[in-house]
């Protein structure tokens, strides 16, 4: 268990780090916020999920491979962004993925230091959306988990399924691969499909269409 939750940080630090990279090359920083970025998207997430847990220090300062998969992926961006830019909606994929994989992560660690089935997928469910939505604010932009899109949705079925495995006795490993590959999914088809979490209406958006209606009747 130990070393699936090693793997499963690593690889989603790493693809979560080329996010953060990649949208601080498509708002034309310097190689410093590049790697920033990189570090902040790719980590912050789990900094997040180990503090909570009372696992400290967190692994993303203790452990140096987190810091040098995060600049390793920042430096493949900043170099070879150009490779990366040929991916359709690169920073979507790769955010994508990484939400998939620290949700599931996020949620194994939590069952791994006890904590009670719901907690545990709900922090799953914060460890996936962390190190998006502050690479969003430090590009000044509104989190995407905000912005009605089935995101933290798409994290918390992921999470939620990793629970439901270990309920019932199903292995982890394929109770995690299943949680990952639903989260992704989820997320991808929201994306291409623009599906939408209800959005308030507010009184002069209805007023606006009653007005409307009234002028095509007439």
């Amino acid at each position: 268990m130990s070393l699936l939750l090693l793997v499963l940080d690593l690889v989603g630090t790493f693809v979560f780090a080329i996010s953060g990279a990649t949208a601080a090359v498509t708002r034309r920083l310097d190689l410093f916020g590049v790697l920033v970025l990189s570090f902040v998207a790719g980590n912050f997430g789990g900094i997040t999920r180990d503090v909570l847990i009372g696992s400290v220090p967190p692994a993303a300062i203790n452990d140096w491979r987190y810091l040098a998969v995060s600049l390793l992926a920042g430096a493949i961006t900043f170099h070879w962004s150009s490779a990366i830019d040929k991916l359709s909606s690169p920073v979507l994929v790769f955010d994508a993925a990484g939400l998939a994989l620290f949700a599931v992560s996020g949620t194994q660690k939590a069952l791994a230091f006890g904590l009670n089935p719901v907690m545990a997928a709900l922090l799953g469910m914060l460890t996936g959306i962390g190190g998006g939505m502050v690479r969003d604010i430090l590009v000044v932009e509104i989190p995407t988990v905000l912005r009605a899109d089935i995101y933290a949705l798409a994290a918390l079925a992921g999470a939620a399924t990793v629970v439901i495995g270990q309920y019932l006795h199903v292995p982890a490993t394929a109770a995690t691969a299943v949680g990952a590959l639903l989260c992704f999914w989820m997320r991808l088809m929201a994306i291409h499909h623009g599906w939408r979490l209800p959005v308030a209406r507010r009184s002069e958006q209805l007023g606006g269409a009653s007005a409307g209606s009234k002028d095509r009747k007439d």
